[in-house]
């Protein structure tokens, strides 16, 4: 018979120890404090209070010395301090991945390998007769060696030209990624925040990138008055400051740092709220916080399209909803041909994906 069988919800019934269903949170949290232990600790003690996370046999106190023990958390024994360890780190991105891109569909759609013969990296079992510049590292000399045995004969070992055979390799193209999030101070105004969304969206491409593509380059830059670059590790402490947004900036870090790289296919993601408001003009500053600054705008367009002659597709995720800060990325994203993704802050995976390219729009999960 067909249908539904109710009962009684056990948090326990999942498998997890209670150490483990702490370790979740713990971690949750620490993406909200931006890497602070102490304010993530107090947090979890307000909600263990309130929900009853603990219990007789396993208290906060037992989860903060098994986080110890299992290289969580690191003590400095001389300020009593408190804070992450690298393990921390990789497993909040590690996690962010997981919450936002797992369970994607198998699909070879956004594998950028290619199967043309030439230099590369992948063996290929095939072989073909030598050219004029092929490498020295790209002979086969087992087959070579036969073959002149077989041509000139066993007794006084003879190797021309003809004999020597190459091994293919399958080349398979790298890309170059640069990063940019968004850490000026409107990313937390009007009572959201946009900036946990952004770093956890920021985390999981990181992951995605660092372990699918161990080839690929990846580049992390930050941009609020001004833009600079910071490491992957540090993306968990992140905080937004009292700046204004120059996306120009930041798109001009990336561009320069791409140019250094030699990966012929390049890209730009961009994590934002959509609304640049700053330039800097020689030493000073322009600013203008009121809706869409035309002069702020046009040298974003500019840039953007610098990008599509130079190559470089720009995606852009983007953390409002603003009617009017979308249309800005529409336009942004239709002068580079490149792709927006529109996030909203209680569901973050799942995007309304725009394909400018081809002109198609679906909604991806």
């Amino acid at each position: 018979m067909l249908g539904y069988h109710f009962s009684l919800y056990d948090p326990n019934e999942g498998g997890k120890t209670k150490f483990e269903q702490l370790l979740d949170l713990f971690m949750q949290l620490l993406t909200y404090t931006s890497g602070d232990v102490s304010e993530a600790l107090n947090w979890l003690t307000q909600l263990d209070k309130q929900y009853g996370l603990t219990n007789d046999e396993y208290g906060l106190g037992d989860f903060i010395d098994e986080l110890k023990e299992k290289g969580y958390i690191d003590e400095n024994k001389q300020n009593g301090e408190i804070h992450i360890t690298p393990k921390t780190e990789k497993s909040i991105r590690k996690r962010s991945l997981e919450e936002i891109f797992g369970k994607l569909k198998k699909t070879k759609q956004g594998e950028h390998r290619t199967y043309k013969p030439g230099q590369g990296d992948e063996i290929n079992p095939e072989t073909r007769p030598y050219q004029f510049g092929d490498m020295l590292e790209q002979i086969d000399f087992v087959s070579s060696i036969r073959n002149a045995q077989i041509n000139h004969g066993v007794d006084g070992l003879q190797m021309h030209e003809d004999d020597l055979e190459i091994r293919e390799t399958d080349f398979k193209s790298q890309t170059s990624t640069v990063l940019m999030i968004d850490i000026s101070h409107s990313m937390i105004l009007y009572g959201e925040d946009r900036i946990t969304p952004a770093k956890k969206v920021a985390m999981a491409l990181s992951e995605l990138i660092t372990t699918k593509y161990p080839k690929d380059t990846l580049d992390i830059v930050v941009f609020g008055n001004d833009a600079w670059t910071i490491e992957i590790k540090d993306i968990a402490y992140l905080q937004v400051g009292p700046y204004h947004t120059n996306t120009v900036a930041g798109l001009e870090l990336a561009m320069d740092i791409l140019r250094r790289r030699k990966n012929p296919n390049k890209q730009i993601f961009m994590i934002t709220d959509g609304k640049p408001t700053c330039l800097k003009i020689g030493k000073k500053y322009y600013k203008n916080s009121f809706g869409l600054d035309r002069k702020v705008i046009n040298r974003c367009i500019n840039l953007a399209a610098q990008c599509k002659k130079l190559k470089i597709p720009i995606t852009t995720f983007m953390i409002a909803t603003d009617p009017y800060l979308q249309k800005f990325v529409q336009e942004f994203t239709e002068t580079n041909h490149g792709k927006a993704y529109f996030a909203s802050l209680d569901n973050l995976g799942a995007f309304i994906f725009k394909d400018f390219e081809s002109g198609k729009r679906k909604t991806v999960y």
